[in-house]
């Protein structure tokens, strides 16, 4: 998985370019981050479509804000520019949720 360094909204879209972009936000100290994290190479494997990208919510805490990500572990789908869909919330994912959000993303 990819690394996001330090950014603002306008360099992400750059940085997107013309890929579908699975950006992950999560923070080292976040235990239902620590959670879903082992899981990620599976679900990453599992949907090829996507390039994922982790972000850390403490370095891009103003991407964050800018995106309205403010609960972590949290999902925001990108193709190309455009934001295609979000799991955004405060709550521990699991595996499953996870993939049920990027299936419908795909269906």
């Amino acid at each position: 998985m990819e690394k996001l360094p330090k950014m603002d909204q306008q360099e992400l879209i750059d940085y997107i370019g013309k890929r579908k972009v699975m950006l992950f936000f999560s923070a080292d100290w976040c235990p239902d981050c620590r959670f879903i994290k082992p899981v990620m190479p599976e679900i990453e494997a599992q949907n090829p479509d996507f390039v994922f990208v982790y972000v850390d919510r403490d370095e891009n805490i103003d991407l964050c804000g800018a995106l309205d990500v403010y609960g972590i572990p949290s999902f925001v789908a990108f193709d190309g520019a455009q934001e295609i869909g979000r799991f955004v919330n405060k709550d521990r994912k699991t595996q499953g949720q996870v993939q049920e959000f990027i299936d419908e993303l795909v269906a």
